[in-house]
């Protein structure tokens, strides 16, 4: 069983995230290979998909949306799961309630022909050079907080709870 942990980031974040998802399935015994999307050009190699991106303007990134497009992952039977990375955990007050309503506008912009197991949302790392001036403004009217969001334990569980699903090598006979 292979899995290809694929990501798109802008800044890094997601990058990051898809390499601990990676670790934390090798740990637990499956193997997985952490590839950025745009260099996956075959995926008749792998027998599950973890793709996730970077979210700006409630849209995923264009080389992970062209990826769950793809009619060859469309065509098969392997499961999917998908991760976004966002920026909930630097939303406060009325804001933080918004970011429920977030997965389904990402959802619906990604129109995949493909059978989704579950879709995530993380908080990333947002620092004032990722926006731009009107950006920086409008986030600090927000009451918004810049910063390092990631909630590595959330992560970890949700990899650990994909890794439990997927069958693991039998190990081979004990020998003296």
């Amino acid at each position: 069983m292979t899995v290809l942990v694929g990501y798109a980031t802008a800044h890094g974040s997601t990058r990051e995230i898809a390499r601990r998802i990676g670790s934390r399935m090798r740990t637990a015994g499956v193997e997985a290979e952490v590839l950025p999307l745009d260099a996956v050009h075959d995926v008749s190699g792998y027998d599950a998909f973890v793709v996730g991106s970077a979210v700006h303007g409630q849209k995923w990134l264009a080389p992970a949306r062209d990826f769950v497009r793809r009619p060859d992952l469309a065509a098969g039977s392997r499961p999917v799961w998908l991760f976004s990375v966002g920026m909930p955990g630097a939303l406060r007050g009325p804001w933080k309630r918004l970011m429920d309503k977030e997965l389904p506008v990402i959802e619906s912009d990604l129109a995949a022909p493909i059978t989704v197991r579950a879709h995530r949302l993380f908080s990333g790392v947002i620092r004032p050079g990722h926006l731009n001036r009107t950006g920086r403004l409008r986030f600090r009217l927000m009451g918004c907080r810049y910063g390092d969001h990631r909630d590595w334990p959330e992560i970890d569980t949700w990899a650990d709870q994909i890794a439990a699903f997927l069958p693991h090598p039998s190990p081979g006979p004990l020998r003296d």
